[in-house]
């Protein structure tokens, strides 16, 4: 790797993001217009003393995750990004590796979403970028690493998720689950990080290997949901699923009906975040 080309790299790159187009607050003294490194660090997922060693080009040989992940966070043009995994010593994730990459035009649709919970998906359900107020509604992604990001794995072997489901409701969308991430495995059969999933849930779940065994095909649909959440209490909203075309991302957006209990629980939860509210 060129340690020092890439940290000189994500350092020009960091200092061009202003942090409200990331949906950032901008408060306090700022030495400069972009990002700190610990909002840097949040928006990819990865701990602020890693990125000071990449910057300061004391750690060699970041992963195509963490690549791809402060590809993301700094919204970089496709021969950015194409230079920056050049920089580090790898080659792009090409057709047969599920795809992560969040073109800039897209997150411009994203930002402008500020106010509604978006989150983005690949096409295995791992989560690319929860935006504050999806963080709010579904619980701070931000310290989630590895598998903990999948929401199928989250599913069969992690904690859940905030949706609430009746036992019916809960077997359909499992079997929902393993459906669509089986038609994912089809299309990528290539990718080595999919084929370890796929291994590693099918030894750890018998739920996920009965369905698996059992062949079911389909995708994941929209549905209506009510998330039980820990301070404002349960919202029932709209969960839309929008494919991006070419780059097979899944933006899951939560709305509300206006003028309804669900719609002001979910202006509250604008407003607080993630803080957790006291008595």
């Amino acid at each position: 790797m060129t340690t020092t080309e890439f940290g000189q790299a994500v350092r020009r790159w960091r200092d061009r993001v202003p942090p409200e187009t990331a949906g950032l607050p901008t408060g306090g003294h700022r030495r400069a217009a972009g990002l700190r490194r610990e909002e840097l660090a949040l928006l990819a997922g990865i701990s602020v003393d890693y990125v000071t060693r990449l910057e300061q080009s004391r750690a060699t040989n970041p992963s195509a995750q963490v690549v791809e992940a402060l590809a993301r966070a700094l919204r970089l043009s496709a021969d950015e990004r194409a230079y920056l995994f050049q920089m580090a010593g790898l080659v792009p994730p090409g057709p047969e590796t599920v795809p992560a990459y969040i073109t800039p035009s897209v997150q411009r649709l994203l930002d402008r979403l500020a106010g509604t919970p978006v989150g983005v998906y690949d096409a295995a359900w791992t989560l690319l970028m929860a935006n504050p107020p999806y963080a709010a509604l579904m619980g701070d992604p931000s310290g989630w690493r590895g598998n903990e990001r999948n929401g199928v794995w989250r599913n069969f072997l992690g904690p859940g998720s905030r949706v609430r489901h009746t036992p019916r409701a809960q077997r359909a969308f499992e079997a929902a689950l393993v459906a669509d991430l089986r038609a994912t495995a089809g299309r990528y059969p290539a990718d080595r990080h999919l084929r370890r999933l796929v291994a590693q849930l099918r030894t750890n779940s018998d739920r996920f290997a009965e369905l698996w065994d059992a062949g079911v095909v389909g995708r994941h649909r929209a549905s209506r949901k009510t998330i039980e959440h820990p301070q404002v209490g349960p919202l029932t909203l709209d969960c839309d699923v929008l494919s991006v075309a070419g780059s097979d991302l899944r933006i899951m957006i939560y709305t509300a009906e206006p003028g309804t209990q669900d719609d002001e629980r979910l202006a509250l939860l604008a407003v607080i975040g993630t803080q957790t509210l006291v008595g």
